[in-house]
């Protein structure tokens, strides 16, 4: 499942939830914790449920909900109406845990769901120091699916001043990326914040991308567009990386360890990168 651009939309805000698969994001994520008053907590989680048991709410994309840090098990009842497990129609496909520190607090929302009939998909938001020394054991608990960096409350954390360059944050940045990749989850970047300055998401979507990570999360609509494209394999890419792997496969079955793809010696980098490549490229063959 390709991952490369998730949409946060405010869980207070029936409309824009409901239109918020219109942007084309493949994950689109409705928030309890960041974009809901603390006073209107209860009223989010009403309207989370409302759209989620919609029959009619059934969009091509992947559906998280972002829970809150400090009540998460009352984001799931309110959410799954009182946490009836035969309650079915309520879709969730995934939940975001924001300022992940331990691996344990993961493996205690994946246990919440279990005990409410869910297995979804686990995002853990490392966001924090605490998180970010922390994020290879997060990122290889049992349940992370993926992880996810937020470079805004970490510089408020260690007290960093936020620049264009964004150097304040680069090392948590690739620690981020190195623990997901290592323990085989997805990475997720950090928001851009001015979503006027497309041409300035563009160039930092690209710059994420090259660092290693699979997606970007996006605060606007306007910004789902740029970043899906920057996450998204060139068709020449693609061509050649399924040129590799059935070359493998040829191989194999053949008995050869060593083969050639124009003209050049693939070894198991270059397959791990075509397989990375066509993870990307929802078309694929593969």
């Amino acid at each position: 499942m390709a991952r490369r651009s998730l949409l946060f939309s405010p869980g207070d805000s029936p409309d824009l939830m409901r239109k918020a698969p219109g942007a084309g994001a493949d994950v689109i994520c409705f928030d309890l914790e960041d974009a809901v008053a603390p006073g209107r907590k209860d009223e989010a989680r009403a309207a989370v449920r409302e759209v989620l048991s919609d029959p009619d709410f059934d969009p091509d994309a992947e559906v998280c909900v972002r829970l809150t840090a400090e009540s998460p098990a009352a984001d799931l009842d309110g959410v799954l109406d009182g946490g009836d497990p035969s309650n079915e129609s309520v879709r969730l496909d995934a939940v975001m845990l924001p300022k992940v520190e331990a691996a344990d607090r993961v493996e205690r929302v994946a246990a919440l769901c279990a005990e409410r009939g869910r297995d979804p998909a686990v995002f853990a938001l490392v966001e924090t120091a605490a998180g970010v020394l922390s994020a290879q054991s997060i990122a290889a608990a049992d349940a992370t699916d993926a992880l996810v960096f937020g470079a805004e409350d970490l510089a408020a954390d260690v007290g960093a001043t936020r620049t264009d360059e964004g150097t304040e944050v680069l090392y948590a940045r690739e620690h981020v990326v190195l623990a997901a990749s290592a323990a085989g989850v997805d990475a997720l970047d950090t928001v851009f914040t001015d979503f006027s300055d497309e041409a300035g998401l563009r160039e930092d979507a690209a710059f994420a991308r090259r660092l290693g990570y699979d997606g970007k999360l996006a605060i606007h609509p306007a910004q789902v567009g740029p970043i899906t494209e920057a996450f998204t394999p060139d068709p020449e890419d693609v061509e050649w990386a399924e040129r590799v792997l059935d070359a493998r496969d040829e191989a194999e079955r053949a008995g050869k360890a060593v083969f050639q793809v124009d003209g050049e010696m693939i070894d198991a980098p270059l397959i791990a990168q075509a397989e990375r490549i066509l993870d990307r490229a929802p078309d694929a063959d593969r």
